[in-house]
Formats: C-alpha cells, structure tokens, sequence
C-alpha cells in the first residue's frame, strides 16, 4: 500500500494529527535552527505554536488501546503536556525571559516532535506502515539510531548547560570545616 493510500485509510482523527504534524515540524525547524531572533522569527513563531496548538488538540481524539487512567493514554498526556508548554514559552518570552521562553520552545521541539517523529516508525504505528510498507519491522532501526542521533544532537546544542554551568566542585562545598 502506497504512503497516501495509508494516510487516506487512517481514521480521521489521524489525518488532521498528521495536517498539524508536518507543518509543526518543518516550522519548528526553521524558526529552531534558521531564523535568529527579530521579526520573521516572532512570525513564524507564532505560526509554529498555532500548529502545535492543533496538533496537541487533535490527539485527544485519537484512538488507544493502551489506557494509562480511564480514557487517557500517552498521547492525551503528552497533548495536556504539549498545550502548557505552548502556554509557558509564551509567557517566559512576553516577560523577557528568553532563556526560560528557549529552553520550552527546544525542548518541545527535540522532545513533541523529534521524538514522537522517531517513535511513529515502531511496528504497528500508521507511519511505520505508511512509510516502510512491508518492511515495517526496520522501523526498530529507525528508532534505534534516530534516538541516541537526537540525543547527541540535544545535548551538543546544549552542552554549555549540561557541561559547563553548574558543575560542583567537591572541595568547596560548603560542608567541611
């Protein structure tokens, strides 16, 4: 079965998901990765967090099997999680806390869209079958590698914070005589 015919047979819910998904990531890249903060960024910017917005929405319509409370999967979780960081990284760049505001727009983005992009390819998952057709077992190796590439990749653009501030020093902490 070919990607569109995949993607045309999902249930509904699944197709407008994936209507906010690939704007969310091609968006969130470029304002992410290319545009430096000024207006294009605080443009796109907005668009990004709309798309998000819709995104996070529709995934409290789709359908699990695996429940965590309820009616409740890991997916409404991750939306509920998804809509109050839109919300915090709004709120930290209208305060002028741009450390806080960049902190929650990454982490969202290498986090809601890295990620659950990676996971989409487990055996089983809509785009696995889309996208690997056949061969949806090689979506493990998708996941495999993509993982710890997303990682490295996160930890290096943000090695600074993980390797640098913050280091404790054992000789003077505070504690000895």
């Amino acid at each position: 079965m070919s990607l569109f015919a995949t993607l045309s047979a999902a249930p509904p819910a699944v197709q407008i998901h994936l209507l906010f998904a690939f704007p969310s990531l091609v968006i969130g890249t470029l304002v992410l990765f290319w545009l430096r903060p000024g207006p294009w960024h605080k443009r796109f910017g907005y668009v990004w967090v709309v798309s998000m917005a819709g995104l996070a929405t529709s995934g409290f319509f789709i359908h699990s099997d695996f429940k965590i409370i309820g009616p409740i999967g890991p997916l409404q979780a991750f939306s509920v999680l998804t809509l109050w960081t839109l919300y915090n990284g709004i709120r930290c760049a209208r305060t002028g806390n741009i450390a806080a505001h960049r902190a929650s727009f990454e982490g969202l983005w290498f986090g809601g869209i890295g990620l659950t992009v990676l996971l989409n390819f487990l055996p089983g998952r809509t785009m696995n079958r889309a996208v690997l057709g056949d061969h949806g077992e090689h979506g493990v190796w998708v996941v495999a590698v993509g993982v710890p590439l997303l990682v490295a990749f996160y930890l290096n653009r943000n090695r600074d914070f993980f390797f640098r501030r913050g280091r404790v020093s054992l000789q003077n902490d505070g504690i000895s005589p």
